[in-house]
């Protein structure tokens, strides 16, 4: 992605919070995994969104009208040493050049110099309560230019960086949109290599090698640990232990998605093992698709962003009731809640540089009205508990889940994830060609 875009976002934030205000945003914590070894590091999604600088142990400091550059970095020094060890680090000179900071200062110096441009604004916006370690610090800069000189011009507020950052990320520019449908389509590449490799006598963790496999060929990471769930594995909404033995006569669901340059795609798919629905999973899998593109079409700029959720809603109850496994009529059903005991979930979620992306889903307690440049999941599903003696033993153990993701554009919508199929018929044919 350009530097430009990365410009264009810090002044678009600046002036959304004002000349008197100073905005700062730490990097996010290495972590360990186990004694010396670290998980592999991802950068913060706002810090990466704001800057697009991969290392930690940084902050950035937005300035507005700051006479001497509004933005500010402090990162590490070049340290032959450290490199010697670790690789090659950016430095306060690269800092500058390639990531359009217009000034850097090592990390080290920070509590020197940063206070002082603090000094005299008026709010202070930032992700406070996050990381108690910068908040620590946060607070002994105040208290330091409280001590100044007999007391500094301290500001006043504390604002929470979220509410003006998170609406601006809401928002996908074209950059975006095209960083998000290539992670979709290296998803949709791993879902269909998986789907070639499971068979019965497979396990699960096999299938999820696949997935790992598909993806970082193609330059990109997991953005979630993937659910690889055979037969009634896939009744727990986020099973994730991927451990179990494929069955056959069982159905499979794959929930996974590809993070690419930090965007995330996010798919499920779940079809037949052996290649051949069984009537009851051909029925079902029939309501869930039929909810999933009638709530697919509601995904349109001007309607309500819970509309997909009410349409799907509507439709898997209907279908519910049609099938006996819900009694009585489907408006009492949802009226009642009854309908939970087999759709607890939600529709969607906001999708970009977090799989459950930030921004508001109600503004002034009303669902939030879609605006091009959203995206979002569209992923209804049922699942009938193994142990469930409501239904009959044919419906039981059965977790469906059909999941795309679909961006709002100006005169309509686009699925992002269509490459991998979905009719059943498609699946059938994918199956047999394979098995």
């Amino acid at each position: 992605m350009a530097p430009e875009e990365f410009a264009r976002r810090r002044r678009q934030l600046m002036k959304m919070a004002g000349e008197d205000a100073v905005v700062l945003i730490a990097t996010a914590p290495e972590r360990m995994r186990n004694a010396d070894a670290a998980w592999p590091y991802r950068q913060d999604s706002d810090f990466h969104y704001l800057s697009a600088f991969p290392e930690p142990d940084a902050v950035l400091a937005l300035l507005p009208g700051r006479q001497h550059g509004e933005v500010v970095l402090f990162c590490r020094e070049r340290d032959p040493e450290h490199e010697r060890w670790h690789g090659e680090s950016i430095g306060t000179e690269r800092a500058v050049a390639g990531y359009g900071m217009d000034d850097a200062f090592p990390i080290d110096d920070i509590d020197d110099i940063l206070p002082g441009m603090i000094e005299g604004r008026g709010r202070v916006y930032c992700h406070f309560g996050r990381e108690p370690q910068f908040d620590a610090q946060l607070l002994g800069w105040m208290r330091r230019l409280r001590q100044l000189r007999g007391g500094g011009v301290v500001p006043k507020e504390f604002v929470a960086l979220g509410h003006l950052l998170h609406d601006l990320r809401l928002y996908k520019s074209r950059a975006e949109l095209k960083w998000m449908r290539a992670s979709a389509d290296i998803a949709a590449e791993a879902h269909l290599a998986a789907m070639s490799l499971a068979r019965a006598g497979c396990h699960e963790y096999e299938v999820e090698a696949e997935l790992l496999r598909v993806m970082h060929s193609r330059g990109a990471v997991a953005a979630f640990p993937p659910i690889v769930a055979g037969g009634v594995n896939a009744c727990t909404m986020h099973y994730v232990a991927n451990r179990a033995l494929l069955k056959n006569g069982d159905l499979l669901l794959i929930d996974a998605g590809a993070e690419l340059e930090c965007y995330a795609s996010d798919i499920s798919r779940t079809f037949p093992i052996n290649g051949r629905f069984s009537r009851e999973q051909r029925a079902l899998y029939e309501v869930v698709l039929t909810a999933q593109q009638a709530a697919i079409d509601e995904v349109q700029p001007g309607r309500s962003y819970s509309a997909a959720h009410d349409v799907a809603l509507h439709v898997i109850t209907e279908g519910l009731c049609a099938l006996g496994l819900l009694k009585g009529d489907p408006a009492e059903a949802v009226a009642q809640g009854t309908y939970k005991r087999f759709y607890p979930a939600k529709t969607s979620h906001w999708l970009g540089l977090d799989v459950h992306d930030v921004g508001d889903y109600r503004i002034d307690g009303e669902p939030r009205v879609l605006e091009p440049g959203m995206v979002l999941t569209v992923e209804p599903g049922i699942y009938i508990a193994p142990d469930d003696m409501s239904v009959p033993e044919a419906w039981r153990g059965m977790g469906i889940r059909i999941e795309d993701d679909v961006a709002v554009m100006r005169d309509g919508h686009e699925v992002l994830t269509a490459g991998v199929p979905k009719a059943p018929e498609a699946l059938e044919a994918l199956r047999v060609q394979r098995y």
